[in-house]
């Protein structure tokens, strides 16, 4: 008995998908220039599944941005503020 319960849990461990987590990225937006680009920045950014938080320093110019990386990526951003007229780089 015990071995049968040994084998359904380990079964049922190894068929469990890696669990997604939640990540934070900082985007460098050179081309905020105006009190209403962060407005822009931040529609953007906020109509990509996964993405829980967004905070942006205008004065840096930075968006930093939450997420589940099950979801979305950087990729994915960066791909959203370009297509709003803001090219971005993630910030290591």
């Amino acid at each position: 008995m015990k071995k049968t319960a040994f084998i359904i849990a380990l079964a049922a461990t190894l068929g469990v998908p890696a669990w997604a987590a939640t990540q934070t990225v900082t985007l460098s937006v050179a081309g905020m220039t105006c009190a209403a680009c962060p407005v822009t920045v931040k529609k953007a950014l906020s109509k990509i599944e996964g993405v829980e938080k967004i905070v942006i320093h205008y004065d840096q110019k930075e968006a930093v941005v939450t997420y589940d990386d099950a979801k979305t990526n950087v990729e994915a951003l960066t791909k959203a503020t370009e297509n709003a007229g803001f090219p971005s780089t993630a910030k290591h």
